[in-house]
């Protein structure tokens, strides 16, 4: 088993075509397909199914994991040998030029995280000029999976369980709140937020995995039906509750000076979030969780 072939194995996992991994290794398809068949001969198992695109079988997505973890630190070992201070004879004293090279280090987090208190970790990490940050999104219930896929070595999450093989930090709390605009309480809740009335007013969704408006319907108003506006996109799921589409549970970070209207106090939900991140002995991945951790600093505490 060679590094050269967990790479391959990982390109075409990740660009989901041999055509593709063979352009991002600067290979050709059949150099990358040898690779990846010699792997499979050396652990005596079929890795990948070759379909279109393509998909890790089960013993892949065992293998890939380590096999991340393996060329995260391969690559970092290198980049320190490259850089001034895995260089002889370097005594003038001045500060190296910057590098075109970076550790490449995926993390995936939450809509409402990137969109609010994450980017001030992005860009101290960016600034630092060692780390190329690959940020993915998905549900905050949903992020933990990427950590034990391998497709994320660290991962803003919901779950307070750690993930096998990784840490777990608790980062702080969002608040979330049912809120809508001035114009759409009046027209749908004359009378207040009642079940009748949540049962035929617009609610907005930001996807099908989103769960923090159903949630306040199931509890409040169980039978209710209400027509649902899917807007994929924090920032426009909120424009669209200020433009009276619908109502929906907003962070406290995206309503700063409360310019929509609270329906309910009562109806506010706490989300603690995690920070996970594998265990391993990493300059690059202590950078980025320093940089997570001082970022959520801006998060209320909350036991």
């Amino acid at each position: 088993m060679e590094l050269d072939q967990l790479r391959a194995l990982a390109a075409v996992v990740d660009h989901e075509t041999f055509d593709a991994a063979a352009s991002e290794l600067r290979l050709t398809p059949s150099a990358v397909s040898q690779r990846i068949k010699a792997l499979e001969r050396s652990v005596g198992s079929v890795l990948v199914r070759r379909l279109k695109p393509v998909r890790p079988t089960p013993a892949g997505e065992q293998l890939l994991r380590s096999a991340r973890q393996l060329l995260l630190l391969a690559d970092e070992a290198v980049l320190a040998l490259r850089g001034p201070a895995g260089k002889e004879g370097d005594g003038g004293g001045d500060a190296p030029p910057p590098s075109a090279e970076r550790l490449r280090v995926p993390i995936v987090a939450n809509a409402d995280s990137i969109a609010t208190w994450l980017p001030a970790a992005y860009r101290e990490i960016a600034l630092g000029g060692r780390v190329a940050l690959e940020l993915l999104r998905d549900d905050e219930h949903s992020t933990a999976d990427l950590l034990r896929s391998g497709d994320a070595v660290g991962a803003i999450t919901a779950d307070p369980r750690p993930v096998q093989g990784c840490t777990l930090r608790p980062l702080g709390t969002m608040v979330y709140r049912a809120k809508a605009s001035r114009e759409f309480v009046a027209r749908w809740f004359p009378d207040g937020p009642t079940p009748e009335a949540l049962a035929v007013a617009p609610v907005m969704q930001y996807d099908r995995k989103d769960t923090h408006q159903l949630a306040v319907l199931a509890r409040i108003a169980p039978d209710a039906t209400p027509p649902q506006l899917f807007m994929p996109d924090s920032v426009q799921f909120v424009e669209s509750i200020h433009a009276g589409l619908g109502w929906g549970m907003v962070p406290d970070q995206q309503d700063p000076e409360n310019s929509l209207v609270e329906l309910d106090p009562e109806w506010s939900e706490d989300l603690r979030l995690y920070w996970q991140v594998w265990t391993l002995d990493s300059p690059g991945l202590t950078e980025v969780t320093d940089a997570v951790v001082r970022a959520a600093q801006t998060l209320p505490q909350r036991n």
